[in-house]
């Protein structure tokens, strides 16, 4: 088997993993008083040991510890490693039904409120617990810097604290440049940024929605591809970083829109070389906005749905990513999972490890055949 030199590989898969029941049995003890920290960390550790082995006997080259530390994907740097941050629900009904804006889900709303500063490293020693059990490539998934700001907007982010923005994003990213140090000093060369925000302002609903706040999409666009800009520039030499462009998976909100609307900055104007990008279903639209990635630039076709049960079949994947090649070319591909398997603790749908590992094995085996590496 061939092996690509380095990330991007061709085999790739987005961080997050079903988590075993025995973890889950222990988190919900731990919540309750009924298991230690030490026993909780001892649970995770087995969870992370099998579920590197899950993903080496499956062909990947890229690991992760599948996020078996957290509680949901925000958990790792944004809600726990800024302080300056509050946490708050936005509605308490769970679902709440709008005329305009189609199911709203209660959110965890980010609040700023007092200036931002990093907490110290949240990230290194679950790295480096990865790291010494594999001789593969481990990878770090942290979310993207305009989560707190497009969740938050400018009325959730204390105008004593910040009565100019430019304050705020030079704090933020400030943030972000010490925990990336702290992983490079721990030996990571391969992260992964989690954007939610840039793709659901594509969408008319939230269009709508920031316009009733006073934002305007586009003005953001260019807000948040410059923060990106930013944490790149700081970045340590020798680190890999790409951008997962996610979207909602709650067909009946967010991002109900294809890449089109903001293909061509996005590539071009944020200075990033490595896109994972959704592709799994028709609200991820068409492969024409990847005309205008860039030579030079790799884009990771999310072409297996990490929700549904049913494995894709070898045709079809390789159908799918020569229908991308005609806007692209195929040495600028790669192929992954959609998003993770779970994004939180429990969101995991009908996905079962068995059936994680069968898709994670196709994604390889397709990789080989049609790149003839992994």
């Amino acid at each position: 088997m061939t092996v690509a030199a380095g990330p991007p590989f061709r085999a790739e898969h987005i961080g997050s993993l079903v988590r075993p029941a025995a973890l889950l049995a222990a988190r919900r003890d731990h919540a309750d008083g009924k298991l230690s920290r030490e026993d909780l960390t001892r649970a995770e550790n087995d969870a992370i040991r099998d579920v590197v082995k899950l993903q080496e006997e499956a062909g990947l080259q890229v690991i992760t510890d599948g996020e078996f530390r957290r509680g949901t994907y925000s958990d790792s740097f944004t809600t726990a490693g800024i302080s300056g941050v509050q946490v708050e629900m936005t509605e308490d009904l769970g679902f709440a039904v709008s005329a305009t804006h189609g199911h709203r889900m209660a959110r965890r709303i980010p609040k700023v409120v007092s200036k931002l500063a990093w907490k110290g490293p949240q990230n290194a020693a679950d790295f480096r617990f990865v790291k010494s059990l594999t001789s593969r490539t481990p990878k770090v998934t942290l979310p993207g810097p305009a989560y707190i700001h497009y969740r938050a907007g400018r009325a959730n982010i204390s105008r004593d604290a910040y009565p100019d923005l430019d304050g705020f994003w030079a704090d933020l990213i400030a943030a972000y440049h010490q925990e990336l140090r702290s992983l490079r000093d721990a030996g990571c060369t391969y992260l992964q940024i989690d954007e939610t925000s840039l793709v659901k302002l594509g969408d008319q609903r939230v269009r709508q929605l920031l316009t009733e706040r006073g934002d305007d999409w586009r003005d953001l666009l260019k807000v948040y591809i410059e923060a990106m800009n930013a944490l790149v520039a700081g970045a340590p030499d020798g680190m890999t970083i790409g951008i997962h462009i996610c979207r909602s998976q709650d067909p009946s909100w967010q991002a109900d829109t294809g890449y089109d609307p903001i293909a061509e900055p996005m590539f071009n104007d944020m200075k990033i070389g490595l896109y994972w990008l959704e592709y799994d279903n028709s609200r991820s639209g068409g492969f024409a906005p990847l005309s205008t990635v860039p030579k030079g630039k790799r884009v990771v076709l999310g072409l297996v749905s990490s929700k549904l049960p049913e494995i894709e079949s070898a045709d079809l994947l390789k159908r799918r990513i020569e229908e991308a090649s005609t806007q692209i070319d195929l040495d600028q591909l790669a192929l992954s999972p959609q998003c993770g398997f779970s994004t939180s603790a429990t969101d995991k749908g009908a996905m079962t490890e068995t059936i994680e590992q069968a898709k994670l094995k196709r994604v390889a085996d397709v990789a080989r055949d049609v790149w003839g590496e992994t």
